[in-house]
C-alpha cells in the first residue's frame, strides 16, 4: 500500500507537488493521471527517494524507501526505460539487479520469460526498440516479486499486442492482491486498465474515485453524426445550435452534438433532407471526464474548431 500525507515539493518559489493526501489500496489498479506539468514524475520520484518532499510523507506499506532494507522486494518501479547501459544485455543488467538484493539467474529468467524476453536475453540493450525497452523495464519491476508496482507510461512504444499483454498482466498482479500504480496519457487505454483513478492538476489532488465515479463526471451523452454532403451538415448544424445543443465539427461531414438525443437529430435531419449515413450515440469517455476535471489545470492548451 502506498500512503501520501500532505506530500509537498517546491523549487523556490513554484510549489510543484502540493499537501497531496492519498492512500493507493492494493487489489486493484490505480491510475494517476494529471496534465504535463501537474506533479506526477516529481509525485513518483518522491515515492522513490529520488526527490526529497519540502514536507509530508509518502509510505511503502507504512515505511518511507529509504528505510526498506530490500527495495525491489518492496515496490517495483519503471520511471524511465531508457535508464540501462546500452552495451550491457538484457540479461545482464537484470542479473547485476538480482545480485544486489540475494536473487540468483533463476528469477531473471524467470521474469525475462515473463515479458517475452527469453529470445533476445543475450542482446545488448542500446539495440532494443521502445517496446523491448519497455519490456525490460518491466522485468525489472516485477523483479523482486514485490506487493507493490509503480510504473510511468508502461504501454510507451509497446504495439497492440504488447499493450493488451501489460494490461492483462497489471490487472492480473492486482488480482492477486498487489498495489499497481499507474500512469499514463492514453485515456483509452487507462479506461480499459484501471479501476480507480487519481487525478491531480497543478499539483493539487484534483479526484480520487472509481472508474465509475469519474466516469459518471463526464459530459452528458453526444451523438456523432456523419453525411456525405457537409454543406448539409453544417444547416443540420446550425438547426441544432438555434435549439440549443451544443455542436462540434470535428471534420468535413461528421459532427459530434450534446443536448439533444439520436431520435430528435434524425428527425430534423429529415425534415431538412439532410442524408446521413451515421447517427450513433456515445456514453461519456474517460477523456471527456478528464478534461472537464483537469479544465483549470492544463498549462499549455490550444484552440479547437467549433460549430
Amino acid at each position: 500500500m502506498l500512503t501520501l500525507n500532505g506530500l509537498t515539493k517546491k523549487y523556490g518559489a513554484k510549489t510543484v507537488v502540493d499537501a497531496l493526501t492519498l492512500d493507493v489500496v492494493p487489489g486493484m489498479v490505480t491510475g494517476f493521471l494529471g496534465p504535463n506539468g501537474s506533479g506526477k514524475s516529481t509525485t513518483m520520484r518522491m515515492i522513490l527517494g529520488l526527490d526529497h518532499p519540502t514536507s509530508g510523507t509518502a509510505l511503502i506499506d507504512g515505511k518511507p524507501y529509504t528505510e526498506l532494507a530490500y527495495p525491489l522486494r518492496e515496490i517495483g518501479a519503471l520511471l524511465d526505460a531508457k535508464a540501462v547501459h546500452p552495451r550491457r544485455s538484457a540479461y545482464r543488467h537484470l542479473l547485476a539487479m538480482a545480485r544486489s538484493h540475494g536473487m540468483g539467474a533463476r528469477r531473471v529468467d524467470e521474469v525475462l520469460d515473463i515479458v517475452g524476453l527469453a529470445d533476445v536475453a543475450d542482446k545488448r540493450t542500446g539495440s532494443f526498440s521502445l517496446g523491448m525497452g519497455q519490456r525490460l523495464g518491466i522485468a525489472g519491476a516485477i523483479l523482486g516479486d514485490p506487493e507493490v508496482l509503480l510504473l510511468d507510461e508502461p504501454v510507451n512504444g509497446l504495439d497492440p499486442d504488447g499493450v493488451r499483454w501489460i494490461r492483462t498482466f497489471l490487472r492480473s498482479l492486482a488480482a492477486e492482491g498487489r498495489t499497481v500504480f499507474l500512469s499514463s496519457h492514453l485515456m483509452s487505454e487507462m479506461e480499459l486498465t484501471a479501476d480507480r483513478l487519481v487525478v491531480i492538476g497543478k499539483g493539487r489532488l484534483v479526484a480520487d474515485a472509481s472508474m465509475r465515479e469519474i466516469l459518471a463526471r463526464g459530459s452528458r451523452d453526444s451523438v456523432r453524426v456523419r453525411g456525405p454532403e457537409p454543406r448539409s451538415l453544417r444547416a443540420l448544424a446550425q438547426r441544432l445550435l438555434f435549439e440549443g445543443a451544443q455542436v462540434e465539427w470535428p471534420a468535413p461531414g461528421e459532427l459530434v452534438v450534446r443536448g439533444r438525443t439520436a431520435e430528435h437529430i434524425g428527425d430534423a435531419a429529415h425534415e431538412l433532407h439532410v442524408r446521413l449515413h451515421q447517427l450513433h450515440s456515445v456514453g461519456p469517455s474517460l477523456e471527456d471526464a478528464y478534461v472537464e476535471l483537469t479544465a483549470d489545470s492544463v498549462e499549455y492548451e490550444g484552440t479547437s474548431h467549433t460549430s
